[in-house]
């Protein structure tokens, strides 16, 4: 089994890195993540229109391209590279996986159409106040009202909820957890941006009072789907977490070559090379990690679940260790507003957290392997 990517992905990245150096420059990057929208209106339709990312995953007969999780990965993998302020994510590997794996046509003929040209912008909530990712964490309620599932309750940490024209929501129904979707400007619905560590992932609280819903899927099932969409988006997370990783260690070795101190490049001490080989080492072990989770992904298969929470956790990690080291490395620079280390550091941090971090997924990988 080859596990190489072929010519065609890697041309599909060339063209995303290309496009990401010019559509989103550190320049780009701090002037978007001061905005309340977080991201540029004009190079999310060239996304759409241009490279036609947003439809990459979605199935043909729905406006999509049809492609796999593998190239979903390689364009993850860039835009975590260029930390790229768009509502991607959300849109894309949360919203529009929930709707494929949710198994409602109907929802799928109305709802993916519009993410796949990029004129919606979707995100998923299921996430609460408590800060729960299992789950016992989903308390908001759904009851049906003569025929209308109506959604009372409150989400947090939606990320690009503020923005988005489409929220799938995750609730409580006497069946169990369901899910549904509302648009983003429903009667009763309440959106507040949050403050955020990581400004380049804008993130917020959504206040549902008896808010009309549609009813995604089965009544019941909803945590099955989610269960899944969670995995899909572990490994979508990991793949973002290794193009920082390679971004913080290619700037450390940069500098590392250029930097002199007492007369010889820092590069040529041994306490930055130890450094320098360490991260190269966790870098390429979170490649291996995110890429056969990718594949895991793309096939479907039973390794999914481990794998996911498998690469998540390592993922983390490495990107996390990477990011400090690249500060450490640059020194007194390192540690300033205007170097881009602590952008990729908080957005490491950030990431860490997102979705559990390392130790519950290493408590979900022993549960399901069965340890």
């Amino acid at each position: 089994m080859n596990f190489a990517f072929s010519e065609e992905q890697e041309e599909l990245r060339n063209i995303v890195r290309q496009f990401l150096e010019a559509k989103s420059s550190e320049a780009t990057v701090r002037e978007q993540m001061e905005t309340e929208r977080g991201y540029d209106p004009t190079v999310w339709s060239q996304m759409a229109e241009q490279l036609g990312l947003q439809s990459l995953t979605i199935p043909e007969e729905f406006g999509g391209q049809g492609f796999g999780y593998v190239e979903l990965i390689v364009v993850l993998e860039e835009m975590g590279r260029s930390l790229l302020c768009a509502p991607y994510f959300s849109t894309v590997v949360l919203a529009a996986n929930t709707i494929l794996q949710a198994g409602d046509d109907d929802a799928k003929a109305a709802l993916l159409p519009g993410i796949a040209s990029g004129e919606t912008i979707a995100t998923l909530a299921f996430t609460e106040p408590n800060g729960r990712w299992d789950e016992s964490g989903i308390e908001a309620t759904a009851t049906d009202d003569g025929g209308t599932w109506k959604i009372s309750g409150t989400k947090s940490y939606v990320l690009d909820g503020h923005v988005a024209d489409l929220i799938v929501v995750a609730a409580r129904t006497a069946a169990g957890v369901s899910l549904f979707h509302v648009p983003g400007d429903a009667a009763g619905l309440t959106r507040t941006a949050l403050s955020t560590m990581d400004q380049t992932r804008k993130q917020a609280k959504l206040d549902f009072d008896g808010v009309e819903a549609t009813l995604l899927g089965t009544d019941g099932a909803g945590w099955d789907t989610l269960s899944t969409v969670l995995d899909l988006a572990a490994v979508g997370l990991a793949a973002e977490q290794v193009g920082g990783a390679q971004m913080c260690l290619d700037m450390a070795v940069e500098y590392a070559k250029v930097r002199v101190q007492f007369g010889r490049p820092i590069g040529s001490f041994q306490a930055i090379k130890h450094k320098c080989a360490d991260m190269l080492l966790e870098v390429e072990s979170a490649k291996s990690a995110a890429y056969y989770a990718g594949w895991c992904a793309s096939e479907m298969n039973d390794e999914l679940p481990s794998v996911a929470s498998l690469a998540k956790a390592y993922c983390s990690e490495a990107y996390f260790h990477a990011a400090s080291e690249n500060i450490q490395i640059h020194g007194g620079i390192g540690f300033t507003w205007e170097h881009p280390a602590h952008l990729y550091f908080k957005r490491a941090k950030s990431s860490e957290l997102l979705f559990g971090d390392p130790t519950y997924h290493r408590e979900l990988l022993a549960q399901r392997i069965g340890i």
